[in-house]
């Protein structure tokens, strides 16, 4: 197994970064975090510093000062860094896209390797879209989208 996927598929550290929407994904990520869901039963935790995360929780729409946000994060990300996109608003913008602070879905800026759909989607969709991401990584099915990026696969 690479070192790269070793590393991901360990006890994982989550930054979260919100956009600017309605907070309904952030509360349902927050919740995640409550006993009655605990996800650091998986080895999740939430960490205050990208620095120390190997994870980037995405959410809510990205302005464009949100995408210039999103960008300097992530170039500050340690690699490999996976990144999963919570809700509708990081896929699609849902009822934001079009609008005058749209500055279009964060696969434009940087590489995502899942999306979680709904709106908000409930605790339990979180905790099983980042656990398939890393049953996908050990399986050695997926590769996380930075590496394919520098493979330019």
């Amino acid at each position: 197994m690479n070192f790269a996927i070793q590393a991901l598929t360990r006890s994982m550290n989550v930054f979260h970064l919100a956009g600017s929407a309605c907070n309904n994904c952030d509360i349902e990520i927050l919740d995640a975090l409550t006993p009655k869901y605990d996800i650091e039963r998986f080895g999740m935790t939430l960490v205050g510093s990208i620095r120390h995360a190997d994870v980037i929780l995405l959410s809510g729409v990205f302005n464009k000062k949100a995408a210039e946000r999103l960008k300097a994060i992530y170039e500050d990300a340690p690699k490999p860094i996976l990144v999963i996109a919570v809700g509708g608003c990081p896929a699609t913008g849902i009822i934001f896209q079009g609008s005058y602070n749209w500055d279009g879905p964060p696969k434009d800026y940087i590489p995502i390797d899942a999306f979680v759909p709904g709106c908000p989607p409930k605790p339990e969709a979180i905790i099983s879209g980042v656990v398939q991401v890393i049953e996908r990584l050990r399986s050695g099915e997926a590769l996380p989208a930075y590496i394919r990026a520098e493979n330019n696969e």
